[in-house]
């Protein structure tokens, strides 16, 4: 026998979200081979039930998927453990980490292919290869080892997202029940994750999904994502959606035609987009997404700074003029722009840097007086291997260099290297990190987001008085008093755990 199993190791919030990267593998292998699932989220302990399956023989293929940091901790010790205990199984990893650090997996020793991109064809071509003793060099999408060379074959042209097979989500309740997935948010009490595109057509510097996709972008018909989730809301009770694209409003006709599909099902639902984008979508497709149902969109925003943001490569027109006035404009339809912003990008001098620092504080501050609605996510920057980026070339060259074995990506000092939260940055002085965190605990307790559900009035009310001096006045240095509400309250961050 040639089984498959498929992982899809634990998230940073440990949340259960249906797993379209992996339901994706498996509806290409549908009829093909028999395979399992195993989803580290709802699981205690993964490796038991991977090495039971394992145990049973007939496994001769064993596929991951990876985003950076956390995901990790656990596809890393169990891809190793498998090839010590089951040197014949093909280890076959895919997401946005071995994509982008090809390289450091693939000499670790016991991963033997990565997808790089998208698998709906590479990876049954690719079984279908090794199965036959075929060559599997002409097949697109694949990264791996001849001798000491690393090899990247052509990239394929996206898919039609519409010719792909539907995902198979009745297998999946097969092996955990899919109700389990639709869980309680922000937006709603049964919470559907949904994948409708692939890529983006923009070439923001520090993003990861850019030396994948290289601008491209396909999505999902507007018919065939409302067919999903109905199908979810009818079987299932999902009530609410989480679009998890990398850009899902590429098209306003592709949006406002969903909308006006979902518009009748009363669902709320959420997606990520770019500012310069959407603006240019008209006063009535604003009106409505937001009447059926979108109530919040992320955007990153990034800086106030029209000079950095050229310097990140973030194409189109966005500006920080347009950033003010699509803030505005927002709040005329009622949907909260989710705004994130990338502090610490690099500079000529630590005072630069620093200075920096302060005017994308100051911005924060303008866009919470010019529309308070406005949610802000803080990340600390972090490089992404984006070859022939000014930004990235003066990262190398302040002598920052990324983990040259896999096993340290998951040591205490790279743990949350991804998160962009604790960054091992050179020009990044503890004072900056310190600054920058205070901050965002001080903006957090003067404006808690609205996305936490278990923040009472009460305790919104205490820490928005708590936290009142402190934000006026630009004292944000050591707030503990907030910090230790935050942790008693467990305040939810929802750039580290979601809604």
């Amino acid at each position: 026998m040639n089984r498959v199993l498929l992982f899809n190791p634990r998230s940073a919030n440990y949340k259960p979200r249906i797993p379209n990267s992996i339901l994706s593998i498996a509806s290409s292998i549908e009829g093909l081979y028999d395979y399992v699932v195993v989803d580290g989220n709802l699981e205690n302990d993964p490796w038991d039930k991977i090495h039971r399956y394992l145990a049973e023989g007939g496994f001769k293929y064993f596929g991951a998927t990876s985003m950076p940091g956390p995901q990790l901790k656990q596809a890393i010790p169990i891809s190793k453990k498998i090839r010590e205990l089951f040197p014949g199984i093909t280890i076959i990893w895919g997401g946005y980490f071995p994509s982008n650090q090809s390289k450091v997996v693939l000499n670790s020793g016991y991963v033997d292919f990565v997808m790089n991109g998208p698998g709906e064809r590479s990876f049954p071509a690719l079984l279908d290869a090794l199965n036959n003793n075929r060559p599997y060099e002409l097949i697109h999408n694949l990264i791996y080892k001849s001798g000491e060379q690393v090899i990247k074959t052509a990239k394929d042209e996206l898919y039609d997202p519409d010719e792909l097979p539907a995902l198979p989500y009745e297998k999946l309740n097969v092996f955990y029940p899919l109700r389990r997935y639709l869980g309680k948010t922000y937006l709603g009490t049964k919470t559907i994750a949904y994948h409708s595109s692939m890529g983006c057509p923009f070439k923001c510097s520090f993003c990861a999904v850019v030396p994948i996709y290289n601008a491209r972008w396909r999505g999902k018909s507007a018919q065939l994502i409302y067919k999903d989730i109905k199908y979810l809301k009818n079987k299932y009770g999902g009530n609410a959606i989480e679009f998890h694209d990398n850009n899902f409003f590429v098209s306003e006709k592709r949006t406002t035609e969903f909308a006006r599909l979902i518009k009748p099902e009363n669902m709320v639902w959420w997606g990520e987009g770019r500012i310069d984008t959407i603006d240019k979508y008209s006063d009535a497709s604003l009106a409505l997404l937001r009447e059926s149902g979108c109530r919040m969109i992320f955007f990153g925003a990034e800086t106030g700074n029209d000079e950095i943001l050229k310097k990140m490569d973030k194409g189109g027109t966005q500006t920080a003029d347009g950033i003010r006035s699509f803030a505005a404009r927002m709040a005329r339809f009622d949907i909260i722009p989710e705004y994130s912003f990338v502090l610490g990008t690099p500079g000529d001098t630590p005072e630069q840097v620093m200075k920096q620092i302060d005017q994308d504080i100051a911005f924060i501050k303008e866009i919470k007086q010019i529309n308070p609605k406005t949610e802000i996510i803080i990340y600390v920057y972090s490089p992404v291997p984006t070859e022939g980026s000014d930004m990235y070339n003066k990262v190398l060259q302040s002598g920052f260099h990324f983990p040259e074995k896999l096993e340290d990506w998951i040591s205490p000092q790279w743990d949350k290297f991804d998160m962009r939260k604790n960054p091992l940055i050179p020009w990044l002085t503890p004072e900056m990190i310190n600054k920058i965190k205070d901050f965002e605990t001080v903006l957090n307790g003067y404006y808690p987001t609205v996305s936490d559900v278990r923040l009472t009035s009460l305790k919104r009310k205490t820490l928005k008085a708590l936290a009142a001096i402190r934000y006026k006045t630009g004292m944000y240095w050591k707030p503990y008093e907030l910090k230790a509400l935050q942790i008693l309250w467990k305040y939810r961050q929802p750039e580290l755990e979601g809604f």
